[in-house]
């Protein structure tokens, strides 16, 4: 099967999906844009007014309530509304309204609605504010007598208006409320629905027949001067026994004049679109060139064995095939020599393994040796000047010292022992529950005599214990080895703590043997689990002990998974552990 060529699909499928797009819009925004506007308006003025109507029927609103709903609806829907009878006369005060108390006590209402239409933004610089003396310039309503139209507002020296005519009378008085459109509303929207009340009532037959049926009227109106487009909006409301009108108007115009400048912007961007379809057919051009450098990298990189950075190019076509074909072979390679390279990684720590594993076993035995070497020649010597007949009152002391070294390399086979079986794993541990404090109160006591030789003591201070779970006789081993390891190394008529504290959130416990005495290095810190060491070996012999106790220590503690350190302090060293449950 033969493939088509990629500048030839790209190029074909994206100017058939850029015309097609821009045909639809140019279509929905010359043909039907308008009629779905109007439909859509209509649909929404329609259903706002006649929520209105539904809740000004079922509602015992005053007079101020129906002002402050009839102004909420301005502002949502941005057309002025009032209700009317079937002759067009206002029923309801005027959403716009100054209310002004009189020197005797006359409360009068001024309208507003048609003052602003001329007059609001001049209206807006008095700043008018309860508690303002006003002086008001009109001629009252003949059928309200507090009722006030007014042609000129004065404040202050400040004026807005025109000059009184001989008939208008004028009020002064001080402002009791006011309600003025609010910034945004236009004015000449008050005007126009003014202008429509004229032009529309009173109502011909068949537009109140059909109100009086409880139909709502939506009415196509323009503005004979001007040739504008506005909706009329007329609901029918039947209020304490008689029908009343909402009538509201909705200008169109606004949408029509949209339209006409959208027309002439799709205009522009059909140029701009034939441009940029020139663009993309030079861009198309060059994405043939641009994979068989892709490709040529990918091979470059390939050549010095770097597999990790080479990316297929995602295209389905001959070029797309190679990629992908490389980039399988990329990997493939990279695979086999990641494997190769593991492989002699490990025969490298198998073999670093082995000879660290050789250097201990030969530092164990040499260890070994040279801790055995010396009791086996003291016993030597010692048995040899039995032999030899020393005098009968040395031959007791000869015995005790032939026994006591006899005892000390018995304890050094013993822990050389027990160390093997838990660097091999050999010990299976028995776990319980119990109190580290009560172990530790309980050796104590044992190795009181111990403490007393070296003149130091031995305090426990649990807090806030919580048991731990480990094996009994194990680390009743641990305990003792740091517990002699401190009567060992610690100064004269100084005293040993035991501190054990819990942490009852993390349900944890940290045991800490701290001793008065000489610190320990940082190089010997990190050496002092090693078998076989000390940290002074000219005093071995004279400190006792076989250099295994801490190294037990360490397994049985890595056997039951716990951390473990030491630390040096300002006037000795600490030794802990952190039991976790």
């Amino acid at each position: 099967m033969r493939r088509r060529g990629i500048t030839l699909k790209l190029f074909t499928v994206t100017a058939l999906i850029f015309v097609a797009f821009y045909a639809m819009i140019m279509t929905f925004q010359l043909v039907f844009f308008d009629s779905f506007y109007q439909h859509y308006k209509t649909k929404e003025a329609t259903k706002q007014l006649a929520s209105l109507a539904h809740a000004y029927e079922t509602n015992p609103w005053n007079a101020e309530q129906l002002t402050k709903q009839t102004l909420s609806y301005m502002r949502e829907s941005k057309s002025p509304l009032t209700i009317v009878d079937a002759e067009g006369y206002q029923l309801v005060q005027d959403p716009f309204h100054i209310m002004l108390e009189t020197e005797d006590g006359q409360v009068l209402e001024v309208a507003l609605s048609l003052f602003v239409t001329d007059y609001g933004d001049d209206l807006k610089t008095l700043n008018i504010k309860k508690g303002d003396t006003l002086m008001i310039g009109g001629e009252n309503d003949l059928s309200v007598s507090s009722v006030v139209y007014p042609s000129v507002i004065t404040k202050g020296e400040q004026s807005v208006g025109e000059h009184l005519e001989e008939n208008e009378v004028t009020f002064e008085g001080k402002v009791k409320s006011v309600s003025l459109p609010q910034a945004g509303m236009s004015n000449r929207g008050l005007g126009l629905l003014y202008d429509a009340l004229l032009e529309w009532f009173p109502l011909d037959e068949g537009l109140l027949k059909k109100l009086q049926n409880g139909e709502s009227l939506q009415l196509d109106w323009m503005e004979s001067w001007s040739g504008k487009h506005n909706l009329v909006l007329i609901e029918p409301v039947k209020k304490d026994g008689e029908m009343q009108y909402m009538f509201s108007v909705t200008s169109l115009q606004e949408t029509k004049d949209t339209n006409e400048a959208l027309r002439v912007f799709y205009l522009y961007m059909g140029i701009a679109g034939f441009v940029l379809i020139l663009l993309l057919s030079l861009i198309y051009s060059r994405l043939v060139s641009s994979p068989l450098i892709k490709l040529n990298e990918m091979a470059k990189k390939m050549v010095h064995l770097d597999f990790s950075s080479v990316k297929p190019i995602k295209q389905n076509d001959e070029l797309g095939s190679l990629s992908n074909n490389m980039l399988i072979m990329a990997q493939n390679l990279d695979h086999a020599l990641e494997d190769l390279k593991q492989a002699n990684d490990k025969l490298k720590q198998d073999m670093e393994k082995r000879k660290q594993m050789e250097k201990a076993q030969r530092e164990f035995f040499e260890n070994a040796s040279h801790e055995l070497k010396t009791p086996l020649s003291i016993i030597k010597s010692f048995a040899e000047g039995l032999q030899d007949g020393i005098s009968p009152d040395k031959q007791d002391h000869y015995m005790e010292v032939i026994i006591e070294e006899s005892d000390k390399m018995e304890v050094l086979i013993g822990d050389m022992l027990d160390l093997a079986k838990l660097e091999n794993g050999a010990i299976k541990l028995r776990k319980t529950s119990f109190l580290l404090s009560e172990m530790a109160e309980d050796l104590s006591d044992k190795l009181f005599c111990m403490a007393k030789e070296k003149h130091v003591s031995i305090e426990v201070m649990p807090r806030n214990e919580l048991p731990i779970v480990a094996d009994y006789e194990w680390m009743e081993r641990v305990i003792r080895n740091l517990l002699v390891n401190a009567v060992r190394h610690s100064d004269p008529e100084s005293v040993i703590t035991i501190r054990i504290e819990s942490d009852l959130e993390e349900e944890c416990s940290v045991f800490m043997v701290e001793n008065k005495g000489q610190q320990i290095s940082e190089e010997q810190l990190v050496n002092i689990w090693t078998r076989f060491y000390r940290t002074e070996s000219s005093r071995s012999r004279m400190t006792g002990g076989t250099g295994l106790g801490l190294a037990i220590v360490q397994q049985i503690l890595e056997l039951h998974g716990f951390s473990y350190g030491v630390e040096n302090m300002p006037e000795g060293v600490r030794f802990f552990a952190r039991f976790d449950k």
